[in-house]
């Protein structure tokens, strides 16, 4: 699969999350079924990260949107949506750990069906991470068309991070 560019259409894929539920600290809830079909109408902000709780994803990543969610918002940015190929679980896990609350819908990737329709798939395998990981990504998609994509190349963020997007609404 050739990667997902600028004017592409999101592909419909079906992920998995658990709901945010402030009453849940202990435990994960139900996963549900995240379509991106769900995005048509909307200005959804999607970012890849190759695991939850590993140190660049975790510390640096994922709490750059979180901490702009309210920018992202004021520009028109409807949902953002951090995707990774793990479980639901472990997603909702990382997400109770770092506090994003209900501002970022933590997805499940888990059989890799997202990344691979979107050809942001790496094979992690040489670091013991599995053949099916995602890349460190991120996307504007605007009622199902893609507006921007950046997906990094060296290790770090930097196109894909929140400033990034929001340098680019």
């Amino acid at each position: 699969m050739q990667q997902i560019k600028v004017g592409d259409t999101l592909p419909t894929v079906s992920l998995k999350y658990c709901p945010y539920d402030a009453e849940l600290k202990n435990a994960c809830g139900i996963p549900q079924v995240l379509s991106t079909d769900s995005f048509k109408g909307k200005k959804v902000v999607i970012f890849g990260v190759p695991g939850a709780f590993t140190p660049t994803c975790n510390n640096n990543h994922l709490p750059e949107y979180h901490e702009k969610y309210q920018d992202l918002a004021k520009k028109g940015v409807d949902q953002v949506v951090c995707i990774s190929t793990a479980d639901a679980f472990v997603m909702d896990a990382w997400g109770k750990w770092t506090n994003v609350s209900d501002k970022v819908i933590m997805a499940a990737d888990g059989n890799g069906d997202f990344v691979k329709a979107t050809g942001l798939v790496q094979d992690l395998t040489k670091v013991g991470m599995g053949a099916v990981r995602s890349k460190r990504f991120a996307m504007v998609v605007d009622d199902m068309k893609v507006v921007y994509v950046g997906v990094e190349t060296q290790f770090g963020v930097s196109v894909s991070g929140a400033g990034a997007v929001l340098a680019k609404l």
